[in-house]
């Protein structure tokens, strides 16, 4: 009976470091988003870069769930200056990389910090699955994957129609 009750006092701390793993996560992920408008804008495509930030913005307004997420399951609620600490971990990168995508450009270095990204995005949605997994809500979490698939491929493709 101990070990449940110590289980389950430790539930808060992993929900909100879980959630901070996330943010970092999808942070890492935005720092290369930054990295692809700052570049762009810099070389003087400011469609391609206005685009990016709009197909970004999209996509980028819902990862706010992946954040919460591991909280809700929980039961934890996080306090403000918690949520605002994880909201500018996942952000802040975003302006970071524009700042340094239109000073600095090299071909060798976008591509570390996109492999950088991919993993750290790869990380995050192994988490959810696992989080779906474990909370016996599989078909809603495989269901919800493959709707951000798709609805990634939907904003790639009117990037594209729209001269992207």
């Amino acid at each position: 009976m101990a070990e449940a009750r110590a289980a389950h006092a430790d539930s808060p701390h992993v929900a909100l470091g879980l959630a901070m793993s996330i943010a970092l996560g999808i942070g890492l992920h935005n720092f290369s988003e930054g990295l692809a408008i700052g570049s762009s804008a810099k070389s003087g495509d400011t469609q391609l870069a206005l685009l990016l930030v709009i197909g970004f913005a999209l996509h980028n307004a819902t990862e706010g769930f992946g954040i919460i997420g591991p909280l809700a399951a929980g039961g934890v609620r996080a306090s403000w200056p918690f949520l605002l600490m994880v909201g500018s971990m996942a952000g802040a990168p975003t302006l970071v990389g524009t700042v340094i995508g239109f000073g600095f450009q090299n071909a060798y270095v976008s591509v570390a910090f996109l492999a950088l990204a991919a993993g750290a995005i790869i990380y995050v949605v192994a988490e959810l699955l696992n989080i779906g997994r474990k909370l016996g809500a599989w078909p809603i979490t495989v269901w919800g994957v493959l709707a951000g698939i798709v609805l990634g491929a939907v904003t790639e493709l009117i990037i594209v129609a729209a001269g992207g």
